[in-house]
């Protein structure tokens, strides 16, 4: 079992992320366009299949946990990996939407396993002073997903099995860096430990808080993921090629979302909310009101990218900082927000564009985007207690110890090289 450094296990968690979250999950919304035409669905059809793996993202997360601590850090990433790549390989093959539908389910189950395993391998290997920065850091690698995505559709023009034939073959190779870069570490409690503390009910609070402005922000961005180039191309009369440095740009800006999240979450959590969350909105009308100006497209897929990043580290964030050392509950509740925010809106949003549709119903979800940032001076930011305290104080060093045991029950060392 080999240990890395906390730099280099962020960079191995970034693209495992980047196949997981990147390739199975959100390249899905960059071939909407093609998928639509070629197995000719509707726009109420597609937002459903969009909302399939958002629901077994949730289902799968309340259980991963549980999963990670019986199989292990490494066979739990493995594992998640894998279905990467039977969801990829099964929606390269598609014929209807049925077969789309079981795929981007087994793409849903890759990305809820995903992050509770590389949490567990994080713990094993990364000094707790420097979790959120490195939670960060493999939560930008969504980014680099995307990004890599875009040369599928600037070069294989209308051929999107074969884009999501190499999907799968990436994810092959998720398989083996997690079987090879992942240890395989399990957690017992010693019999002096001490427990960590109950949750009170401020904690309660603000964790309920923390997941309705997670749920509202996946709502709105569930318009552009799902229907972003579908607009440009239906609307805006682009190409399918021009559609992809949407998604380019998108990737390339959301790479800045892993610094915003941190000066974020030691500054002023609640401001950089509502910023970042005015901007989402700016994208959304931007991209509606100008679909057949490119450099206008691309420029709002530059701000959203930027702007969901930026809030998806700052959720994540905040989920660390509001229950230190319960990185299976804080962390996975924020995603759990976001993804069932995007399930509750991917269906909607394909509603609302086939009754009214792409500009009034961007337009609607810019509204709702508008209320929520103005809703920002509630977001559960830290107090002035946990500003003034140390990352040792508030528990993010071991206050509640847990010794780590590899495959053969041996103790592992902990922290960075």
């Amino acid at each position: 079992m080999q240990q890395v450094s906390g730099m280099r296990f962020a960079l191995v968690g970034a693209i495992l992320i980047a196949i997981s979250f990147g390739l199975a999950r959100f390249a899905f919304g960059l071939f909407v366009p093609q998928i639509r035409d070629d197995l000719e669905m509707s726009a109420n059809t597609i937002g459903i299949i969009a909302a399939l793996p958002l629901i077994s993202f949730v289902v799968i997360s309340l259980v991963a946990p549980l999963v990670t601590k019986y199989f292990g850090a490494r066979n739990t990433t493995v594992l998640s990996a894998s279905f990467a790549v039977v969801g990829l390989a099964l929606m390269s093959q598609a014929r209807g939407p049925i077969l789309l539908g079981i795929g981007v389910v087994a793409c849903g189950i890759c990305t809820g396993l995903m992050m509770p395993a590389l949490t567990a391998a994080m713990q094993a290997l990364v000094d707790r002073s420097i979790h959120g920065r490195v939670s960060s850091v493999m939560n930008a690698g969504t980014s680099i997903g995307v990004v890599l995505s875009v040369p599928a559709v600037l070069f294989l023009v209308g051929a999107w099995r074969y884009a999501y034939f190499s999907f799968t073959l990436a994810a092959i190779v998720g398989v083996l860096l997690a079987w090879y870069l992942i240890p395989s570490v399990s957690r017992f409690r010693p019999s002096n430990a001490v427990p960590p503390p109950k949750i009170t009910a401020i904690q309660c609070w603000r964790l309920f808080s923390l997941f309705l402005f997670a749920f509202a922000m996946g709502f709105i961005a569930s318009a552009y993921w799902t229907f972003g180039p579908d607009l440009a191309i239906n609307l805006g009369a682009l190409s399918s090629q021009q559609s992809g440095w949407l998604w380019l740009a998108l990737g390339i800006a959301g790479l800045g979302g892993a610094v915003i999240s941190d000066l974020a979450d030691r500054n002023n959590p609640a401001i950089t909310h509502a910023l970042m969350l005015m901007m989402m909105t700016t994208s959304l009308t931007l991209l509606a009101a100008s679909p057949s100006q490119i450099y206008l497209a691309v420029f709002s897929a530059l701000i959203f990218g930027l702007a969901y990043m930026s809030l998806t580290g700052l959720y994540l964030m905040t989920g660390i900082r509001l229950l230190p050392g319960r990185l299976s509950i804080g962390p996975v509740l924020a995603f759990v927000a976001c993804a069932l925010g995007q399930a509750v809106g991917s269906p909607i949003i394909g509603l609302l564009v086939g009754k009214f549709g792409y500009a009034e119903s961007f337009s609607m979800f810019a509204v709702l985007g508008i209320i929520i940032s103005l809703l920002s001076p509630f977001y559960p930011g830290r107090t002035e207690v946990e500003t003034e305290a140390s990352e040792e104080d508030t528990g993010l060093q071991a206050a509640y110890d847990y010794q780590l045991q590899d495959d053969e029950g041996e103790p592992l060392q902990t922290g960075c090289e």
